[in-house]
């Protein structure tokens, strides 16, 4: 069993997938303190699914948001001053892992004890998913998307799957669903469903 290791974590109302880029505004003090750390050490932070409540924890009235279980470490890859003062910042997903205990520091912000999940072995993309694989290449083209730079490996199962829950616009509970599954064939068969249910 791998070991349980510590990670700031950082609720969001989206989902990280592993190798997925996504960016940031920074603007609590916790949070531009937790990211002051992280480059300053090299380190990472996890990012985890608000299942209820919102991420402000800052009296001691107002609880910490219900956090899904399975969340994903962010590295910071670049980062940039904005004009209305909040520090922008772009992370890369890398590995999942579960939570198997949290605490709340002085300053509110959430450290988790969690266990890293083993990362998924890249696999041929199977010839029954080539359309979604066609639909990805259409949302890659997004001039958003070619911004954030993604690495996508086309013939990739496990590229195809994440980079497509990750970009199609469907609900964060449905992304969690997929980001929680350990198989891309299941990641892609449950992928069709959702594609063929958008198209109606």
């Amino acid at each position: 069993m791998t070991d349980a290791i510590t990670l700031p974590l950082f609720p969001l109302p989206t989902v990280l997938f592993p190798a997925g880029r996504m960016p940031l505004q920074i603007f609590e003090p916790r949070y531009l303190d937790m990211i002051s750390r992280c480059m300053r050490e090299t380190g990472s932070f996890g990012i985890v699914l608000i299942r209820r409540g919102q991420d402000a924890r800052l009296t001691q009235e107002t609880a910490q948001p219900d956090i899904c279980e399975v969340g994903t470490a962010a590295a910071i890859i670049d980062f940039n001053p904005l004009p209305n003062g909040r520090l922008g910042i772009v992370v890369k997903g890398q590995q999942k892992f579960r939570v198997v205990h949290t605490r709340e520091l002085a300053d509110h912000l959430l450290e988790g004890t969690v266990v890293p999940l083993a990362a998924e072995a890249p696999v041929p993309l199977p010839a029954a998913f080539g359309g979604l694989a066609a639909l990805l290449r259409e949302l890659a083209q997004h001039p958003l998307v070619q911004r954030l730079g993604p690495e996508i490996d086309f013939e990739d199962a496990v590229s195809v799957s994440c980079r497509l829950a990750e970009l199609l616009p469907i609900e964060p509970a449905i992304k969690q669903s997929l980001l929680e599954l350990d198989s891309s064939d299941e990641r892609l068969e449950a992928l069709a469903r959702v594609v063929d249910q958008m198209r109606g």
